[in-house]
């Protein structure tokens, strides 16, 4: 039987320095079986080697490497399989695996669950662009290049302290950063307000680590919709303050689900994924002009291990019946309520 085929896309700038070297990636992979071509995501035309014959795509990097892979990948069947080396690693927290080491993730790709994800595409007046984490404007728009000019941030060697520094970063520009005025439809609905944040995401985390998305569906073809008006400010704060893996979103940060965000764009900043939209030095028309964020359903593929993907439908399983049993508990008590006032 033939080895199977990996081209592995590897991003030397990645995470720090407790992360495996590209020549330890390889001798890994190599010793489970795989024929391996390798190739830096930092190359001119590194994008070349997704046109080869393959039968996996690694990505080994962290969101922004997953991404730019991921955006051309859409449409193809080739699998993505995620060797999480990055900073906030927040697509393969949502997939699970960001506490495996690759001495486990690596072997069990070849048994590993294909799931399919949702893809997201921006269309505005300075071209269509595709979108995998998520999209939209307000805090973390005006976060990035706060975070992307953070010496400190750039000097900080570990990981953790990364994230930790940035989520700060987040929280001091919450503060002042100002609500936009935003005219927009959600599925033909009127949904236009003043936002201090406004996301549409296909994943349950973005930026650093913010889980904004804990009831996410992947694949369901709707993005989950998080709009925060200037009444949430001091709430988001003090969420972000004492954030915690895990920890549910205030019940009054209500999500929406939606196939198709229309937005009137008046010269307001947005982000797609980690990156600010359009990119700077792209000419911008004259606001205002329409822009439209869609679902792409079941886009992207990516390689889960068995024993992760069992648990996590068990956990969607349990969540379900619990919403279920919920529902059912409040059928019940308005029934006996409404009896109680027949009589």
């Amino acid at each position: 039987m033939a080895s199977p085929r990996i081209t592995l896309v590897y991003n030397p700038n990645a995470g720090d320095a407790r992360q495996p070297t590209i020549g330890q990636l390889q001798a890994l992979l190599k010793e489970a079986g795989y024929k391996v071509r390798y190739q830096s995501a930092k190359e001119p035309g590194w994008g070349k080697a997704l046109k080869r014959g393959t039968d996996i795509v690694a990505v080994a990097g962290g969101d922004g490497t997953v991404t730019k892979v991921a955006r051309r990948l859409i449409g193809t069947d080739l699998p993505i399989a995620v060797l999480p080396l990055g900073t906030a690693n927040n697509i393969a927290k949502t997939l699970g695996i960001v506490d495996l080491p690759v001495t486990q993730l690596i072997p069990a790709w070849k048994t590993a669950t294909r799931v399919t994800f949702d893809a997201g595409i921006a269309r505005g007046p300075w071209g269509d662009r595709y979108f995998i984490e998520g999209a939209g404007l307000g805090l973390l728009t005006t976060a990035i290049p706060v975070a992307s000019a953070s010496k400190t941030l750039e000097q900080l060697a570990e990981t953790d302290a990364k994230v930790s520094y940035a989520q700060q970063i987040f929280r001091d520009h919450l503060v002042d950063a100002p609500a936009i005025e935003v005219e927009a439809k959600l599925d033909g609905e009127d949904v236009s307000g003043r936002y201090l944040l406004l996301e549409v995401l296909n994943i349950q985390y973005i930026g650093p680590n913010l889980f904004l998305a804990p009831d996410l569906v992947r694949n369901d073809g709707e993005f989950d919709v998080v709009m925060l008006t200037e009444k949430h400010r001091e709430k988001l704060r003090h969420h972000i303050k004492h954030w915690q893996e895990g920890k549910m979103l205030p019940p009054e940060f209500k999500t929406r689900r939606g196939k198709r965000l229309e937005l009137r764009w008046t010269g307001f900043p947005l982000h797609l994924d980690d990156k600010v939209w359009p990119a700077k030095g792209v000419k911008k028309p004259k606001a205002p002009a329409p822009i439209e964020l869609e679902v792409e359903a079941e886009a992207v593929r990516f390689l889960v291990p068995e024993e992760v993907h069992a648990l996590q439908e068990l956990a969607r399983k349990n969540k379900e019946n619990g919403m279920q049993l919920a529902e059912k508990k409040a059928q019940r008590k308005a029934a006996r309520l409404a009896r109680a006032r027949a009589r």
